[in-house]
């Protein structure tokens, strides 16, 4: 079975911090892309950042330059550190993983990935 285990949301206020943290498991963990969608809509989500198997990273505008995400093969986690905070931010975070040699899409609607896997979700909540 399938899991991907999100943690580390929390409130915060402007230009503070969080550490998202994401367990894997069922799965083929380092021959996948892991990354981070935002919750926009009741049923959109738009990717804010994916790590490839190889390490390489790609972030969404918005967070370019403030959130940094990582892996860790060894543990079957990968992490997206969130800094300078804003209440823009505020959201609902779910990690998801791409199956093996696929990627994952820019924007996902009903939470389902036609290549992937889609785990629970975490609430970041900004205040100003």
């Amino acid at each position: 079975e399938v899991q991907l285990v999100a943690s580390g949301g929390g409130s915060v206020q402007t230009g503070g911090s969080l550490r998202l943290s994401c367990v894997a498991s069922g799965f083929t963990f380092q021959d996948s892309w892991m990354g981070w969608y935002q919750q926009i809509t009741d049923n959109e989500y738009e990717l804010i950042a994916h790590i490839t198997r190889d390490g390489e990273t790609w972030y969404r505008n918005s967070v370019q330059g403030r959130f940094t995400i990582s892996r860790d093969n060894a543990k079957n986690t990968v992490y997206l550190q969130m800094n300078d905070l804003r209440p823009a931010d505020t959201a609902m975070f779910y990690c998801a993983a791409s199956r093996a040699h696929f990627t994952l899409p820019r924007a996902v609607r009903n939470a389902q990935l036609q290549f992937g896997y889609w785990g629970q979700g975490t609430r970041v909540t900004v205040s100003s």
